[in-house]
């Protein structure tokens, strides 16, 4: 198949070309580098097109997406950092591209699978965490909650174009983790530890260390996106996409640290110091499975420690050589 990624360049976009590409599809890639980076990609270039472009540039997107026939819509401002950073710009990537590219998917009736996040469950206590949960966020004052309610504005497009029979699928990414990841944007929690073990630098915990996420290994992650977008049993749902195994961040500190035989110490730190003032915190965030189990015939594979070893590994080749 012809098949479009957004935001193909990024940390999860590139590994998702390299399935597709393996699998022999005709992959286009549009991405403007602004968080994707070229050598992620850099070993495909003889096989994809790579559109140097923004999911903001309606024309560029609609002749991209008319050339396809399945698209993967990843384009988007990721990582609370950024996010708090830059509000306004974060708020409009996330929202308008996703307009944009959901209308050209509309006019030309295109499949389209939509990324989004765990960020949208915001900090309910519940867990875990159901597809069809009510969403619990904080003031609109804020910054920490925009990025949950952009993806969720994005949720609620793809499924009123849905209402109009349009195929979509929408996934929540649950901390994915692996290989390219960015010490600046998705899945920076994995990546600051590892530079500070290996640099010997005290890891940095924030707050009492005590909350907890699921880490879910790319290739499980691209492997479940792969199947949203072939499955027609998929077409109108959203599902969750990560692991179970439930871990402390001082946890995974401490695992990452003796990953590499480093002897940094632990260093609590407060939110505030690293986010501004006034940032709230998801305390857990456990997916349900059940019906990414049932429809998608997906459950997360590796486990966390041969995926930090697979991780520390690519690390050390490319940050330390």
């Amino acid at each position: 198949m012809r098949i479009l990624v957004t935001g193909g360049a990024g940390y999860i976009g590139s590994h998702l070309v390299d399935a597709l590409c393996d699998a022999g599809h005709e992959v286009r890639v549009l991405d403007d580098l602004s968080t994707g980076r070229v050598e992620n990609i850099a070993h495909r270039l003889d096989e994809i097109k790579l559109v140097n472009g923004s999911v903001l540039d309606a024309a560029l997107v609609d002749d991209e997406v008319q050339q396809a026939q399945l698209v993967f819509h990843l384009a988007a401002t990721v990582g609370v950092r950024h996010i708090v950073a830059d509000p306004l710009a974060s708020i409009l990537t996330n929202t308008r591209g996703t307009e944009v590219v959901l209308a050209a998917c509309f006019r030309y009736w295109r499949k389209v699978v939509v990324a989004s996040t765990s960020e949208v469950y915001g900090k309910t206590s519940k867990v875990p965490m159901c597809e069809d949960d009510d969403r619990v966020l904080g003031p609109t004052t804020v910054h920490r909650w925009s990025y949950s309610t952009a993806k969720a504005i994005d949720e609620h497009l793809a499924f009123a174009y849905a209402a109009h029979g349009l195929p979509i699928v929408v996934v929540r990414y649950f901390n994915s983790y692996g290989p390219r990841l960015d010490e600046h944007g998705y899945g920076s929690v994995v990546a600051n530890f590892l530079r500070q073990a290996l640099a010997g630098e005290p890891l940095t915990v924030h707050g009492d260390g005590g909350q907890s996420r699921c880490f879910t290994y790319i290739d499980d992650t691209v492997r479940g996106t792969v199947l949203a977008g072939f499955t027609p049993e998929a077409e109108g749902l959203v599902f969750n996409l990560g692991s179970t195994r439930e871990i402390t961040i001082r946890e995974l500190a401490e695992m990452i640290r003796t990953a590499v035989g480093s002897s940094s110490g632990i260093s609590p730190t407060s939110y505030e110091s690293y986010y501004g003032s006034g940032f709230e915190d998801t305390r857990r965030r456990v997916p349900d499975l059940t019906r990414t189990h049932e429809v998608l015939n997906w459950e997360p594979e590796l486990e966390l420690e041969d995926g930090l070893a697979r991780t520390i590994e690519w690390w050390q080749k490319t940050h330390l050589e």
